[in-house]
């Protein structure tokens, strides 16, 4: 899988899902936009892990329109161009409905939302007009297996993982016509510091239990599919939902 001369945006590009698939575009010759929102220094980590010397770094908070907007005008004025955007940047946030203050409830939801679901809407917005005048392009969307199994202390994140399935689809059947691709990856457990804490847990054995596999999946096999997905001759799939989880939730 060639991406030369693309230039793509991966969001939460810091660690993680979004590092690995920074890496994997760049070795396949990809210019490669990191973006990050706090963590500028493992944001310069994943930058220095990058093959070639084409690549920039980007600060912003997706859950910010206005920085949103500013994010995908930044990368397509200093980098001449945005081909690929994949947007893998999102929160988890407990929110225990019988634990929790009907104020802090509110707060959960609103964070989640702007950032899961609200963030990729706005820079799709932004990003798939600019790919209608530029000819094309793909967007790869981050979601999770939590979309179809359900949340129950975070129900936010599912709903809004759910809300990203549904949007992307809209989008896929919208863009189509202009050569913009729309494809998602639904993952189930990663191993990644999302959730070091769990993975060394108590409940570490338990969660690994729950594919067939014995484990969890590794982000270069996330990142793998994002490429896939990416990749020239995989126009077809737009609209796509691909299960990533070693067959933990089965869906027909």
């Amino acid at each position: 899988m060639s991406f030369e001369f693309k230039n793509v945006l991966v969001t939460g590009s810091s660690r993680g899902i979004g590092r690995a698939t920074a890496i994997k575009f760049a070795e396949g010759g990809a210019s490669v936009a990191v973006h990050f929102n706090n963590n500028e220094k493992s944001a310069v980590e994943t930058l220095d892990l990058l093959a070639g010397e084409t690549h920039k770094i980007y600060q912003a908070d997706q859950g910010n329109p206005l920085e949103a907007e500013r994010l995908i005008n930044d990368v397509i004025s200093e980098m001449g161009g945005l081909d690929i955007l994949v947007n893998n940047a999102g929160i988890s946030l407990n929110h225990n409905l019988l634990e929790i203050s009907y104020d802090d409830w509110q707060s959960a939801w609103d964070r989640t939302m702007a950032v899961n679901l609200l963030g990729p809407a706005n820079l799709m917005y932004c990003a798939g007009n600019h790919m209608k005048k530029s000819g094309g392009g793909r967007i790869i969307n981050i979601s999770s297996r939590g979309a179809f199994r359900g949340e129950p202390t975070a129900p936010a994140y599912g709903a809004s993982k759910a809300g990203l399935n549904a949007l992307s689809q809209s989008l896929a059947i919208a863009l189509a016509p202009f050569n913009i691709f729309v494809c998602v990856v639904a993952p189930g457990w990663v191993e990644t510091e999302m959730a070091a804490d769990l993975l060394s847990s108590k409940h570490a054995s338990e969660i690994r239990a729950q594919s067939p596999l014995n484990r969890v999946a590794h982000p270069d096999e996330v990142a793998n599919t994002v490429l896939f997905l990416a990749s020239e001759g995989a126009d077809f799939l737009t609209g796509c939902i691909v299960d990533l989880n070693g067959a933990s939730y089965l869906r027909s």
